[in-house]
């Protein structure tokens, strides 16, 4: 039973946590969702099957949580990062409302839910939020940080590139319910890259803030995504021209086929062309993704989707 709306009338919202062997920083997260100045949230977690203390520190926050508001565990899917949070999405007893996804490690600031709800008040029905991050290191001293994106975030945008981490995602009760039409996809890479491609082609908004919203910490598995400058663009001008995008790519469309009924006629007619010329590599297929107006967020990294195209490798 979701937990009654307070006194303030403020919007009820639910925190999604996806976790998995987290005991490490899990607790400091925990924390930073108490110190929210929006108070009226609950918290899902999907555990992925942790081995270590995950589980007890969950365990513990929602007995003294209990009953001021609802903290609900459920088992994961087993089936990797992305499965995780979108089988939470797909839930079926999860409330309608929106919701903000957290990852395991990182650590919110105060205004972080009142910012992102603010901005969905101000948005269309069906909105898709996210903000910038301070990157810091295991202790949480600051090594660098996110910047907003230089163009607008758009489906053309959003077939060939995520410009919505995860960690700071928040989704209107309009977005969570498109997502949820939508299902579990199988095979895809990643499950903002796909939030940000579903609500962009359903032709919903996409709201990016240049706010900082939350201490992200670098570690192997997260650092690349975070790199920034000149390198970091060389670096992603190399990884558009190699399998491994072009599988993420053909992954993701195979996925927005699937539920293309959701997607605007514009956009479904898109992805229609672009699987026609599937079998036609070279300057035709490069063209078109000109014409289609399919774009990264950088001149070099959009140079090199359009030559990625022309061999063939997307």
């Amino acid at each position: 039973m979701r937990a009654p709306q307070p006194p303030s009338g403020q919007i009820r919202i639910t925190i999604l946590l996806a976790t998995w062997n987290g005991a490490a920083h899990l607790q400091e997260q925990l924390e930073s969702y108490r110190a929210q100045t929006h108070k009226a949230w609950d918290l899902w977690v999907s555990d992925d099957g942790s081995s270590d203390a995950t589980l007890a520190i969950l365990e513990a926050f929602r007995a003294a949580e209990s009953p001021r508001r609802e903290v609900r565990i459920v088992a994961g899917p087993r089936r990797g990062h992305a499965a995780n949070f979108l089988s939470l999405l797909c839930h079926p007893e999860l409330p309608a409302g929106p919701v903000a996804l957290s990852d395991q490690d990182d650590v919110w600031l105060p205004g972080k839910l009142a910012l992102a709800l603010a901005a969905l008040q101000n948005a269309g029905p069906v909105a898709l939020y996210g903000a910038q991050s301070i990157h810091t290191d295991q202790a949480l001293r600051r090594i660098g940080g996110s910047r907003p994106p230089r163009g607008r975030p758009c489906f053309g945008n959003a077939l060939t590139q995520n410009v919505v981490s995860g960690h700071s995602a928040t989704l209107s009760a309009g977005a969570l319910e498109l997502v949820r039409r939508a299902g579990v996809p199988e095979g895809i890479p990643y499950h903002d890259w796909w939030l940000y491609q579903l609500v962009s082609g359903a032709g919903g908004e996409i709201v990016i803030d240049p706010a900082k919203v939350l201490y992200y910490r670098q570690h192997l598995s997260n650092a690349m995504g975070a790199h920034q400058g000149l390198s970091a663009r060389l670096l992603r001008a190399r990884q558009v021209l190699g399998r491994t995008y072009a599988n993420w790519m053909a992954a993701n469309l195979a996925a927005l086929e699937r539920v293309s009924g959701l997607l605007t006629p514009e956009n479904r007619a898109l992805i229609e062309t672009l699987r026609a010329e599937r079998p036609h590599p070279g300057l035709s297929r490069m063209l078109t993704f000109r014409r289609l107006g399919l774009h990264r967020q950088t001149r070099l990294t959009t140079v090199s989707l359009y030559l990625a195209a022309a061999l063939g490798r997307v």
